[in-house]
């Protein structure tokens, strides 16, 4: 067989990767610049792209490129991760017909605009409404993909979810290893919040224009390449990437505590840093992308915790933190900082947690994920068994829904199976 065969494959390949990049566009767009007026139009824009990578990627003249490619012995092994990775996908979303991707999509990205409004007026019921829908539609294409249909509950339809984030990974694996984290853990946090050895943040003002500048100073020596991507401002950080050679970050401030928008922004540039590895010789094919979000929640987590709350780290950057808040910290001893950014405390934002706390953060959604699959909670009781699972596992209660059930922006996505992939990694 001849390498015009492949050389065709992936150039449809590279069609639906810059379908996708192009919806990562406008995903970016929405979070980051778009005006609230323009989420209907958004919500159109997303379906209609969302709909063509999806019939490009399922089309039959990719089928028959993967089943001539399948049988081709003299493929490189690079060469056949892409067939067996573009064969993986093909077969997912051949299940799933166009008008269900493009509903999908349409409802995230209205879905993102009511969950941001309803976080910052602390109004679940205005977000209610339209998660269900997400959820019955998300449900929807799990039963088609696993092919049990509206039959489709429980662990099986939840390993199809968690298959989109870490393939091959299975709940009945995952169960024990989040039952013996809240078995050790659960006590522990009960110990350590009942002790009298306290350490807290440095109060003080932290204007959010200094913020940034240490963050980009911070993320720059980890090697993140401006030239190559950007640093913004979102409701919930997160990293996209719409090649290799633009890579885009986004943080939040908060000017009373300047530990938020650092350790977001290093745990951003540490998936930013993943992205920006990449081979561009590879760019828009499956060697170009991750090979799972817990490999990619490893970086982003290493660089914000194992690097950026080291002794090693801050010997190096104090004295940098303290001539840019200099009112601040100039005359607070090396000790009672590095004990600042190294607190252990049950607390209410899981992506402001500790290390410690961190992963009973994500047992509770794991497990509210698991009785939503399994139609064991209604989407209007979520706030309440959301805020019981806090007080049994992390012994705080939230005070309202901004700052429980609706903290996290995974849900609006649709990002179902998501979460655990930060214990993963």
């Amino acid at each position: 067989m001849s390498n015009e065969t492949y050389e065709r494959f992936i150039s449809r390949v590279k069609e639906v990767k810059t379908l996708s990049s192009i919806g990562a566009v406008l995903h970016w767009d929405q979070e980051t610049q778009m005006p609230a007026k323009g989420s209907e139009g958004r919500s159109e824009q997303l379906a209609l792209v969302s709909g063509l990578a999806h019939d490009r990627l399922v089309s039959d003249d990719v089928g028959e490129l993967l089943d001539r490619l399948g049988k081709d012995d003299s493929l490189s092994e690079l060469e056949r991760v892409n067939v067996r990775e573009v064969r993986r996908a093909f077969d997912r979303e051949r299940k799933l017909p166009t008008e269900l991707v493009q509903e999908l999509a349409k409802t995230q990205s209205l879905a993102h605009v009511a969950w941001a409004g309803a976080k910052k007026n602390n109004d679940y019921a205005a977000f209610a409404p339209v998660l269900e829908k997400i959820i019955a539609l998300r449900k929807k294409a799990a039963g088609l993909i696993n092919g049990l249909g509206d039959k489709a509950t429980g662990d099986g339809l939840y390993d199809t979810l968690l298959d989109e984030f870490e393939p091959g990974a299975k709940t009945a694996e995952i169960r024990p290893l989040f039952e013996s984290l809240r078995k050790d853990l659960v006590p522990l946090v009960a110990k350590i919040a009942s002790s009298s050895t306290k350490a807290e943040a440095i109060a003080g003002h932290y204007p959010a224009s200094k913020q940034r500048e240490f963050g980009v100073l911070v993320t720059k020596a980890m090697g993140f390449d401006y030239d190559a991507g950007r640093l913004d401002v979102s409701a919930h950080p997160f990293c996209t990437t719409f090649n290799t050679h633009d890579v885009r970050l986004t943080t939040r401030y908060d000017e009373k505590d300047f530990r938020v928008a650092l350790f977001g922004s290093m745990h951003e540039a540490g998936h930013g840093l993943y992205e920006q590895g990449m081979d561009y010789a590879h760019n828009a094919t499956p060697l170009a992308e991750a090979a799972s979000m817990g490999i990619h929640e490893s970086q982003s987590r290493l660089w914000e915790n194992m690097v950026g709350r080291s002794r090693a780290f801050w010997t190096t950057y104090y004295p940098k933190l303290q001539k840019t808040f200099p009112e601040t910290l100039s005359s607070v001893p090396f000790e009672k900082f590095f004990l600042s950014v190294n607190v252990v405390k049950p607390s209410l934002i899981r992506v402001e947690a500790d290390e410690v706390t961190y992963n009973l953060h994500i047992l509770l959604r794991f497990e509210l994920e698991q009785a939503i699959m399994n139609d064991e909670v209604s989407v209007s009781a979520l706030p309440a068994l959301w805020n019981r699972k806090m007080e049994d596992y992390l012994g705080v209660k939230p005070p309202n829904d901004a700052q429980g059930v609706l903290q996290d922006i995974h849900w609006s996505m649709g990002a179902f199976g998501y979460f655990p992939t930060y214990t993963l990694g």
